[in-house]
């Protein structure tokens, strides 16, 4: 079946940096665009990051332009989020998801937390 598993958040410092990563499994992971989605509590789900099939294609939020990097390995069948100079606006629970035509997929979410 279909899965996409998110590991690597935690809890971080302002100013410091995690990686996130998802791995996909149950599709064809290089035929599906593929998105870093965020909720923060009592806010609305907001796209993060969005990286093409072939990750030649990056579009990012404003809010993480300069400090965010998508990027994929269509090889491992993972996307990654690599997020640097971390702010406490960033603390949420980040998804994974995996979107061709119709197609809709979510992973379960993990959560960071940036604080001092």
């Amino acid at each position: 079946q279909v899965q996409l598993v998110e590991s690597g958040g935690g809890l971080v410092q302002p100013g410091g940096s995690l990686r996130l990563s998802c791995a996909a499994s149950g599709f064809t992971f290089s035929n599906y665009a593929m998105n870093w989605y965020r909720q923060a509590p009592g806010k609305e789900r907001e796209l993060v990051a969005s990286i093409s099939t072939a990750g030649s294609i990056t579009n990012y939020a404003d809010s993480v332009k300069g400090r965010f990097t998508i990027s994929r390995d269509n090889a491992k069948n993972t996307v990654y989020l690599q997020m640097n100079s971390l702010k406490f606006a960033d603390t949420a629970v980040y998804y994974c998801n995996a979107r061709w035509g119709f197609s809709n997929y979510w992973g379960q979410g993990t959560q960071v937390t940036v604080s001092s």
